[in-house]
């Protein structure tokens, strides 16, 4: 019953945390985040990472796209898909540059300093769009760049890890063009499945005489699309994202939307909050804290830069440029699974591990605080200029 034990402990204590956050005016999420590193053996040591709580944070996570999918505006998205586009890129290309020149500095080979770059690149917005939400900012033109730069940050980085794994013989079977193929063949099927068998399927499903029938169906839907992106090496979160922008576009988008939030938010996305912090652990750190400052400030730099640079060549001001940079700094899951890979394949040296894992939970607790003051100076500055 020891699992029992910590969805009380992580229920209480997110619920407490994220209250204490708005009262200091910060978005509820860095309370639930912190409670995780000390909850977690970083510090406590009371909840430990196990298969249970890494299942339920997945569904958490899943669940947490899905919402943002269901209230993402689509034509707003279609409308800033270029300023989308731009955003990804350069927040690519800074943080790359970036994180290999960290990596040539502190005595790293070349092959180890490219698949540095590689980790830097990665951006996962699950915490964001999380923030985005409490502040009612997910339909915003920012919040749907954002939105939107994930999702092609997330294609453009597999195809760069899958290059660089082949380029430096450690994936010699990857095959490049089999990889866009796959990317390419997601986007078709998760299209059509949206436009034609998504309304069939909820239309057929929810008048059966069974209890909670739609969000039965809204739920085999956004896993379905999940397990179809994760088994084309998209990450499962743009399935479940894209699940959601289909039933947003059925007239069963309220009922799932009251439906699935006490689901997820009641248990699964605390969770998810959680596990992120159970992934600190001070040992090992030895004389790396000074190696450890400095990739952080890299990697929360150039990303903010390169979304920004981005942003503003799209046509954003420079304030609403920064809200979009902010909210791409976050490097959460999809950086952990790249370092796991390279450090399972060698590129990435088992001493540094560490340090890299802690710099991805840092980019993930700066996030909420910056797009929270980012969002208040463009209001305060729109107040201003009235």
């Amino acid at each position: 019953m020891e699992f029992i034990l910590y969805l009380v402990l992580i229920i209480f204590f997110t619920k407490v945390a994220g209250d204490l956050s708005v009262r200091i005016g910060q978005p509820a999420v860095l309370g639930k985040l912190i409670v995780g590193i000390i909850l977690g053996p970083a510090v406590l040591g009371w909840i430990g990472n196990s298969s249970f709580i890494d299942e339920l944070s997945e569904i958490g996570v899943l669940l947490l796209m899905f919402i943002a999918g269901l209230e993402t505006d689509l034509d707003q998205l279609k409308k800033n898909w270029k300023s989308a586009f731009a955003v990804a890129v350069g927040g690519i290309i800074l943080p790359f540059i970036g994180g290999y020149s960290a990596a040539i500095a502190f005595g790293f080979g070349q092959n180890y300093a490219l698949f540095f770059g590689v980790i830097f690149c990665a951006t996962s917005v699950s915490i964001s769009v999380q923030v985005l939400k409490e502040m009612n900012k997910l339909n915003s033109r920012e919040g749907t760049t954002i939105l939107g730069a994930a999702v092609i940050d997330d294609v453009l980085v597999v195809i760069l890890l899958a290059v660089m794994m082949s380029l430096v013989g450690t994936g010699n079977d990857i095959s490049i063009p089999l990889l866009i193929g796959k990317k390419a063949l997601f986007f078709i099927v998760t299209f059509l499945a949206g436009w034609y068998v998504v309304p069939k399927v909820m239309k057929w499903m929810a008048p059966l005489r069974v209890t909670e029938a739609v969000i039965s169906a809204a739920l085999f839907i956004c896993f379905g699309f999940a397990y179809f992106a994760e088994s084309l090496q998209m990450a499962g979160i743009i399935g479940a994202f894209a699940a959601g922008i289909a039933i947003s576009q059925t007239n069963y988008k309220h009922t799932v939307e009251e439906k699935v939030e006490p689901i997820a938010y009641s248990i699964f996305v605390p969770v998810f909050f959680v596990s992120i912090g159970l992934n600190v652990s001070f040992e090992g750190l030895g004389q790396q804290w000074g190696f450890l400052i400095v990739i952080t400030i890299i990697a929360c730099v150039t990303k903010l830069l390169g979304g920004w640079l981005g942003a503003r060549l799209t046509g954003f001001n420079s304030k609403s440029s920064l809200i979009i940079g902010s909210g791409m700094v976050s490097r959460g899951e999809v950086a952990l699974i790249i370092a796991s890979t390279g450090l399972q394949a060698g590129l990435l040296l088992p001493q540094y591990f560490t340090s890299v894992v802690i710099m991805v939970i840092l980019t993930t607790l700066v996030t909420p605080p910056l797009l929270k003051m980012f969002f208040k100076d463009k209001v305060d500055q729109a107040v201003a200029g009235k």
